[in-house]
């Protein structure tokens, strides 16, 4: 078991090995027991860059510095996500803080013998981005508009360290928390402090982390438990899953930390076994902790006693749902419970239970150190601190974005994520997954927080933020959350098991050319009873699009219905495809590409061609498009 003048210790010994990578000449390589290494190379190993091959250049990398004599003067760290992952698989190199992107196997050979021994960049990897219309090169991560307007709290640590090396960890002062809050606060202190910093849940409506942490301390004594939501499911969301595979110690750590303050010694962690990076980094996390004393019994030799488990869940959605969860982790199928009582009062196997989501826990270590008034300085009035997005769809920069509560949509759309590609259009964000809403350009330069999501009819969710263009047809983005919302149902309570079927069948009606004016009040009625009668928030918020995109973008409804026409061409039953007589040179491509047999041959002539002209037959087209791809001269058109 470590004493804390040990974790002292070590935090002062793993400080001077990092520091290179804050830009200085050299560090002791204090992990190897070597001496000073010149270089350290940073390769992600999040699951966006491991998709992309970046173990395949880790393992490269090291030989080929093996291969040069180099392995003593160049260290090699496998990190969590940098954030960009459009970029992956991405490597920095240290001192210098070089920034590479797209990186391959073959290009190792060349950054070695560029970079690491001649001391030249290898440009033509060089991150580049537009700046003012022009494309630049951007060597520095940090430089990036990407990273500019970020403040990174909760995601300090990822891609800043090896998160399967809890040294490093406690380099960046972690577990120094802990050690704080057994030897100078009572566990009461430990409340007050998250209670004044305003830190929300970062898993859904926000509820003050702090009052929930007091009420499960107010119960009697006893048995508790401290579990953590890690069974992120909403569509396009991959913030949790992050910071478990950049930065795992800084949730055992908060978990921890709040085991002490409301009286548990036992905490659960509730992830996704689809997550298979997130879960090993927590295995190995967990037995470095218990390994240092820092989960197990008497911590810090002060008589307290913490241990945490890992569940995994098979991925239903519904198991996000607090009582749902903790259900599933008692081993009964997930299927959400009646509050009163709350899990606070009564949780997991009846004793009282605090829940928290990932990213709320990442927070704690950092309000503990830094204080109440760091945390509540950053934000809007109401909604303290910072929130990560997981930002995907129509834009340039997808990845993992932190920002302080209050930046506007705007600015993470156009500053944050390089603005919509392709010259494209904004027409709106999705915020909260499927039990958020969508918003439209109106309110691009609305400050983000949990109160100005709700009062324009979305919400914060987890943290889910899809952008959408003038491609997307809103009708189909209500019909993809709501089919989503319908398989994803436990089924328990018939307004959800039955009311989103029936909502989802009005909207199959719809985009398929055989709706009526009477399906818009149909199913604004059934929206109402949905969200009213439904026992848990899936069901309550599961007409949330539907809502929204029947507000804003009515006469988009109105189009599919009265025109039967889908304004962005994206619901194939309305679609027509054409070809124009006058640009067709009769190649007969479109015709060899289609799978249906649709195309044929016509007699017409246009003036100036050698070649008759294709046809489209529309009672055998089954509007897959293939036509279109292929046909070189831009005489197919869809409307």
């Amino acid at each position: 078991m470590k004493s804390i003048q040990e974790l002292s210790e070590i935090r002062d010994r793993m400080k001077q090995a990092m520091v290179i990578r804050k830009g200085t000449e050299k560090s002791y390589d204090a992990v190897a027991g070597q001496g000073s290494v010149r270089s350290q190379v940073l390769i992600c190993g999040g699951t966006g860059c491991t998709s992309s091959g970046s173990v395949n250049i880790h393992k490269a990398l090291d030989e080929e510095l093996e291969r040069r004599g180099l392995q003593d003067q160049v260290k090699v760290v496998q990190t969590g996500c940098f954030g960009l992952c459009a970029n992956g698989p991405i490597m920095i190199i240290y001192p210098e803080g070089t920034f590479y992107s797209h990186v391959k196997v073959e290009d190792v050979p060349e950054i070695v013998s560029e970079h690491l021994l001649g001391g030249r960049s290898v440009d033509r990897l060089l991150h580049k981005e537009k700046v003012d219309g022009v494309l630049t090169t951007i060597p520095s991560l940090a430089d990036t508009g990407f990273y500019k307007k970020q403040h990174r709290v909760a995601l300090r640590n990822c891609g800043a360290i090896d998160p399967e090396n809890i040294d490093e960890y406690i380099g960046t002062d972690g577990y120094q928390a802990l050690a704080k809050v057994l030897t100078q606060m009572t566990p009461q202190q430990v409340i007050d402090t998250v209670l004044a910093s305003g830190l929300r849940g970062r898993g859904g409506a926000g509820f003050p982390t702090g009052r929930k942490w007091q009420f499960a301390a107010n119960q009697p004594a006893g048995k508790k438990y401290v579990v953590c939501n890690a069974d992120e499911g909403d569509p396009g969301a991959f913030m949790d899953r992050s910071v478990l595979e950049g930065d795992p110690h800084a949730v055992l750590e908060a978990m921890a930390i709040a085991g002490y303050a409301i009286g548990a010694d036992e905490g659960y962690i509730y992830v996704r076994a689809e997550y298979p990076i997130a879960v090993h980094r927590l295995q190995v996390a967990i037995a470095q902790a218990r390994e240092y004393g820092l989960l197990g019994q008497d911590i810090f030799g002060t008589g307290f006693n913490f241990d945490i488990t890992l569940r995994l869940g098979a991925g239903a959605f519904v198991c996000g749902e607090e009582t749902a969860l903790l259900t599933s982790i008692e081993g009964n199928r997930g299927e959400p419970h009646p509050r009163p009582p709350f899990p606070a009062v009564k949780g997991l196997f009846g004793k009282p239970t605090i829940i928290n989501n990932v990213e709320t826990y990442a927070n704690v270590a950092q309000i503990i150190n830094n204080g109440a008034a760091w945390f509540s300085a950053m934000g809007t009035e109401k909604s303290k601190g910072t929130k990560v997005f997981a930002l995907g769809g129509k834009i340039v920069n997808t990845g993992l974005v932190e920002i302080p509560m209050g930046t506007t949509l705007r600015e993470i759309i156009d500053d944050i994520g390089g603005g919509i590609p392709n010259g494209k259009k904004f027409k709106a964000a999705q915020t909260g997954g499927p039990s958020g809403g969508c918003i439209p350009a109106r309110f691009l330069d609305t400050p983000i927080d949990y109160d100005n999501l709700l009062a324009i009819g979305s919400m914060m969710g987890s943290g889910g933020l899809i952008v959408m263009d003038e491609d997307n047809c809103m009708v189909d983005i209500a019909h993809f959350f709501l089919e989503f919302t319908v398989d994803e149902s436990c089924g328990k309570c018939t307004p959800c098991r039955v009311g989103t079927r029936r909502l989802l069948e009005i909207l199959e009606k719809i985009i398929s050319g055989n709706g009526e004016m009477e399906d818009l009040d149909r199913m604004e009625e059934l929206c109402r009873y949905i969200k009213e009668g439904s026992a848990c928030g899936l069901g309550q918020t599961a007409p949330n699009p539907v809502i929204a995109t029947m507000k804003y973008f009515r006469d988009e409804y109105i189009a599919h219905i009265v025109d039967k026409t889908c304004p962005a061409g994206v619901c194939k039953k309305l679609l027509r495809y054409s070809i124009d007589p006058e640009k067709c040179i009769g190649c007969g491509k479109c015709a060899r590409n289609c799978p249906n047999e649709a195309i044929v041959r016509t007699d017409y002539i246009a003036p100036g061609h050698k070649l008759a002209s294709m046809q489209i037959l529309a009672e055998k087209c089954v509007k897959c498009g293939a036509c279109m791809s292929g046909c070189k001269f831009d005489a197919i058109s869809k409307s």
